[in-house]
């Protein structure tokens, strides 16, 4: 941080801040209330698209920890909401290491709730930017946590659709998909128009006006980030039809609440 004052950018709104308000938390402010009530009124299932893809996340991870990850990269990781990435991990392999990224400040200001880790393993937190990805690989405490020579799990959660660039988008998977061993894997959940293109369109009109560009992506743009990787059945799905669990309620939810597809991907 620095010895100089952190602008928190409290004036205008943030997509992470603006997250946590659909999920109910407290680490949001006017600028963010206001463009999230507009949010909703464009889209009424925000709220509820918000939370599936958080339980994608808890989902994929548990998974994944299951089936053997012990190192987690989480960029775009947005305000500490319980239980976090690395609780999930090490509640399944209590020696896991997980690295957060971020480039909300204020994401950095609350890095102390995500530092939580378990004795046996570690949690480290870098605050920089996905659209700068070799600063981020580069970064002390990325070197210090993860070992680049075991498999890592690469999670980029409801990020991919503020890089509205698709070339710079494809560009930074790839960079960052080439710094992984073999082993390693991807999680994705990206907003689509798909399900309800008029809706989405109104999403995105409502978050350029608050000043973050958003491209939403359908199946097949979201299937080019995995290129070269062997896709976890059941494929690219549906966020709230990624291996879900009995009785969630998942059930109960539409594609359109969703607007949103995940997937899991493994590096050969």
């Amino acid at each position: 941080m620095g010895d100089g004052v952190v602008d928190l950018e409290l004036d205008r709104a943030h997509s992470a801040r603006m997250y946590d308000y659909y999920l109910g938390g407290t680490t949001n402010f006017p600028a963010d209330r206001e463009a999230g009530d507009r949010t909703v009124a464009a889209f009424p299932h925000a709220p509820t698209a918000a939370r599936i893809n958080r339980r994608f996340m808890h989902r994929s991870v548990r998974h994944l920890a299951a089936a053997g990850l012990t190192q987690f990269l989480d960029i775009g990781t947005g305000i500490p909401t319980s239980p976090n990435l690395h609780e999930i991990a090490q509640r399944e392999v209590p020696h896991a290491r997980v690295v957060y990224t971020d480039n909300d400040p204020i994401v950095l200001a609350h890095a102390r709730a995500l530092l939580h880790s378990s004795p046996e393993g570690r949690t480290a937190y870098v605050h920089g930017d996905v659209t700068e990805p070799e600063a981020l690989l580069a970064a002390e405490q990325v070197g210090a946590t993860l070992d680049f020579t075991r498999p890592i799990a690469l999670s980029l959660n409801a990020l991919l659709h503020f890089v509205p660039d698709d070339g710079a988008a494809r560009d930074i998977v790839e960079l960052l998909k080439d710094a992984l061993p073999s082993g390693s894997t991807l999680a994705i959940a990206h907003g689509t128009p798909e399900f309800d293109p008029e809706g989405m369109a109104r999403v995105v009109a409502t978050y350029r006006a608050a000043g973050t560009v958003v491209r939403v992506r359908d199946r097949a743009e979201i299937e080019r980030f995995f290129a070269g990787w062997e896709l976890l059945e059941p494929g690219i799905v549906s966020s709230h039809r990624w291996r879900p669990d009995p009785g969630d309620g998942s059930e109960h939810h539409t594609a359109a609440e969703a607007s949103s597809y995940a997937g899991v991907a493994r590096k050969p």
